[in-house]
This record gives C-alpha cells, sequence and structure tokens, in this order.
C-alpha cells in the first residue's frame, strides 16, 4: 500500500512539474498584436473631429437594413465576403531576432480588413528569438499602409500609410503591443453645411 502511495506521489508530482514547465515555456514565448484604427475624416481637416467616424469592416456576419413598402425599417443579417466590406490594411513588420551567434531579421507582409469598430488587427505567431518586451531599444518596426476601402461616401485616402507606433510592453507576460497611428479616408467633397468654411 505505501509503494502505491509513493507511486502516485510521484506520478503527481511528475505530471505537475511538466504543466509547470509547459505554462513557464509558454510566458517565454512573446505575443505580439499589431493594430491600427481607420477612420473618415469627413471635414477634410486631417484630424478626427465630432464629425468624423471610424470606416467599420465586417468578419463573416453583418446587419443589413432596409425600408419595406410600408416604410418600416427591418434588419436582418447577411453574409458577406470579407473582401467586400470594410478597410484593407498592408501591415508590413521588421523584428530582430536575438541568436547567440547572429543577428537575424524576420519580415512579413499581411493584409488584414477592419472590423466592426474600425480597428484592423495582427496577433503574431511566437517567434523564437524575438524578446520583444525584453529589448530596451525599438529593434522592432511596424508600417501601415491602405489599400482599399469598400465606403463610397469616404473614398479619398487621407493619412495613406503609417510607421509611427506606440508600443506597450510587459516584461512579465513577454508581450507587445504595437499601436499604429490612424489612417484615414475623407469624402470627394466637404460639407461646407457641416464643416464650415
Amino acid at each position: 500500500m505505501a509503494s502505491r502511495l509513493v507511486f502516485a506521489f510521484c506520478f503527481f508530482s511528475f505530471l505537475l512539474q511538466l504543466e509547470a514547465a509547459k505554462s513557464h515555456s509558454n510566458i517565454n514565448n512573446p505575443q505580439i498584436t499589431v493594430m491600427g484604427i481607420v477612420y473618415c475624416d469627413i471635414c477634410s481637416n486631417n484630424s478626427f473631429s465630432r464629425h468624423s467616424y471610424f470606416l467599420p469592416g465586417c468578419v463573416w456576419l453583418c446587419l443589413s437594413f432596409d425600408v419595406n413598402e410600408l416604410g418600416s425599417v427591418f434588419w436582418e443579417e447577411k453574409e458577406f465576403d470579407v473582401n467586400e466590406l470594410g478597410v484593407e490594411v498592408r501591415i508590413d513588420c521588421m523584428f530582430n531576432a536575438i541568436a547567440p551567434r547572429t543577428a537575424e531579421q524576420i519580415s512579413f507582409s499581411v493584409n488584414r480588413t477592419t472590423n466592426k469598430y474600425g480597428i484592423y488587427r495582427l496577433e503574431v505567431p511566437s517567434v523564437d528569438g524575438v524578446q520583444c518586451a525584453r529589448d530596451k531599444a525599438v529593434k522592432s518596426t511596424c508600417r501601415a499602409t491602405l489599400l482599399s476601402t469598400s465606403s463610397k461616401a469616404c473614398a479619398i485616402p487621407g493619412f495613406q500609410s503609417t510607421s509611427d507606433q506606440i508600443s506597450i510592453k510587459s516584461k512579465r507576460a513577454n508581450m507587445c503591443i504595437y499601436s499604429l497611428n490612424a489612417l484615414s479616408y475623407r469624402p470627394s467633397k466637404r460639407d461646407t453645411a457641416l464643416c464650415g468654411k
């Protein structure tokens, strides 16, 4: 009986150590998020004003509204192709990896579409050697560029590209968030009644 208890204790201790090692290795892997917003600069003054709004997109299901013959508004869910709605943004990133004998660079480009709040977001999978939160100097950079918009009312590019970013880092969780400056579109004609001269 005592040998069974010792075996069970050793077995469960081994499982606990294995789980602790797994969670410890996950902490060492960086969690990197790159994000930004796209808005419509209604008054074409190169800033977010009280008349501006975020340019939303849709992932899988969107609400659509219509007016029937009686003048009643009704909402329905419709499925859309992700490329038909929202703003498409190209994200280019370069990360410097820390290797024992060499300096390595990891570069990639991806396209993302804004969500229903006008936010585009990229979750970067764990990259071996990248310690984003532990680096004191900014060695990683990202850039966002407007590609297209589904909005017909606000389709002239304003702020088309940005590489300016705010980096938020957490050493404890080895997590980095790169928040890029806002990108914008504007209408083809300025509404002087709404925005003034």
